[in-house]
């Protein structure tokens, strides 16, 4: 990695793949850029909820915000042992990317962590006094940017460095809004008889819960619900688990069953005629769904009816792409994702994370999926909502990108809103006279593993970044 061009951004990234940094474990990170900023004599802060400002002098008076977010999303394939608290990311060249195979690489945000380290370092650069924002928090909850106070930034111009796709520029982002579920359920013994049957999903790609969602992919705790949902015999559900990050689409999700022992083998073969027909829907992944027993330990277990409920809910729950943007053809205006769900000892938590590029939107949807588990007795409210970014197509600071991107490389560059949730929406309301404009390099995954960036995109967005804060000097 530290052979590549362009060597600093490379450097930096390399640096932030042996700190671990999931969410809300960004201190280690924050210690070693603090340090860094010292010894290069660039002064640094820490606000009250807890971002990392860094600022450095340039020309004229009207500054520049290089804005990303210190966290990663962290998720590996089951049987890896990569422990995101400690381990560093292992990264492989392949085909002009940068790939991690087995865990996400962190590219989101971590190149655009890098790009506005290297401007900082880089004594040589032409550019406006420079504020480097890095937040905190971001992938679970946008604390960072949900807690910048009113006037905190000084500079005029804002460029989100957190997109995906090179030769757009994002000038609008979709708001959001979380819907928690959870309640106790009454618990019974196992009645004598019944044994254990572990059911597993695994298999499916997963990926950004925002960027992804439009592509169809298999939902692993529904899928699973399907499959409980139908199986020929009364059970009862012991544990029922799925997904680890609320805006990723869930891989894999695996649950205990007690049922009549006589049944066991027949839901065996059961879960690999079910299996196939999963493949014939999914033909671009791999699920696979397999059941074997467990174990004849009694365990406590919902009563049948009760965990027909719960399946009910899940399969009633509004899941997926809920409508497409008029506005912006091609662009998914609603969604949501059933993100997490966990049910042990009888607790059960889920979180659906919804999204759209209108908040009314989100709001009305997230009200009826709440509506839709109380009908079946559970407990939901809603949390951590965010605003969208509204675009604003007549921004000197986009018009400004536009010339710079076409006179770098002889062509437009395409505009573009996301249906994902950039921290724009809050800057614009804790600072309403922003101007503000997002990208970045290829970044493929985000968010699963297997998450890569494409090298020569990083490159360009380099190349593009240096051109555009010469071009806001007076």
């Amino acid at each position: 990695m530290l052979d590549l061009d362009p060597r600093p951004v490379w450097a930096h990234f390399s640096r932030l793949c042996e700190i671990p940094r999931s969410s809300r474990n960004e201190q280690a990170l924050k210690d070693h850029l603090v340090k860094w900023a010292q010894s290069n004599g660039i002064e640094s802060r820490i606000d009250s909820a807890g971002n990392l400002i860094l600022k450095k002098p340039g020309l004229g008076s009207d500054g520049v915000i290089l804005q990303g977010h210190l966290d990663m999303v962290c998720q590996a394939n089951s049987g890896t042992s990569h422990d995101f608290l400690q381990d560093p990311i292992r990264a492989i060249l392949r085909d002009g990317w940068l790939v991690a195979e087995n865990t996400t690489l962190g590219a989101d945000n971590g190149i655009g962590v890098a790009l506005a380290l290297s401007v900082l370092e880089d004594r040589s650069l032409v550019h406006p006094p420079l504020e480097v924002l890095l937040t905190v928090n971001e992938e679970s909850g946008m604390d960072g940017a949900r807690g910048l106070s009113p006037g905190t930034l000084e500079g005029k111009w804002l460029i989100n460095l957190d997109t995906e796709e090179w030769g757009h520029f994002y000038l609008g982002c979709a708001g959001g809004i979380d819907v928690e579920i959870s309640n106790e359920f009454p618990m019974e013994k196992m009645p004598q008889g019944h044994s254990i049957l572990k059911i597993e999903l695994s298999g499916l790609l997963g990926g950004h819960s925002g960027i992804d969602i439009h592509l169809g992919r298999g939902n692993a705790i529904l899928l699973l619900s399907e499959f409980l949902s139908a199986m020929p015999v009364d059970f009862g559900l012991v544990e029922f688990s799925g997904g680890t990050a609320r805006n990723a689409i869930p891989r894999e999700a695996q649950a205990l069953v007690c049922l009549p022992e006589d049944f066991a083998d027949s839901i065996a073969s059961f879960a690999a005629e079910w299996n196939e027909r999963l493949k014939e829907r999914f033909p671009l992944e791999n699920p696979l769904l397999c059941a074997k027993k467990s174990g004849p330990d009694a365990k406590d277990c919902l009563p049948p009816l009760q965990g027909k409920r719960l399946l009910d809910f899940l399969l009633a729950a509004k899941n997926g792409v809920f409508a497409m943007s008029l506005d912006f053809p091609g662009v998914v205006e609603t969604s949501d994702n059933l993100g997490i769900l966990t049910l042990s000892h009888g607790r059960l938590f889920a979180n659906f994370n919804v999204r759209s590029l209108r908040d009314e939107k989100a709001q009305i949807l997230a009200e009826e999926i709440a509506a839709s588990a109380k009908a079946q007795g559970l407990q939901a409210i809603l949390a951590g909502s965010y605003p969208g970014w509204t675009p604003d197509p007549s921004s000197f600071l986009l018009e400004l990108c536009r010339k710079t991107y076409l006179h770098e490389f002889g062509e437009e560059a395409s505009l573009q809103v996301i249906h994902a949730g950039l921290e724009c929406g809050l800057f614009a309301s804790s600072h309403p006279l922003l101007e503000m404009i997002s990208f970045g390099p290829d970044i493929r995954g985000a968010h699963a593993p297997g998450e890569r960036v494409e090298i020569a995109s990083v490159e360009k967005c380099w190349r593009l970044l240096n051109a555009v804060l010469k071009s806001l000097c007076p």
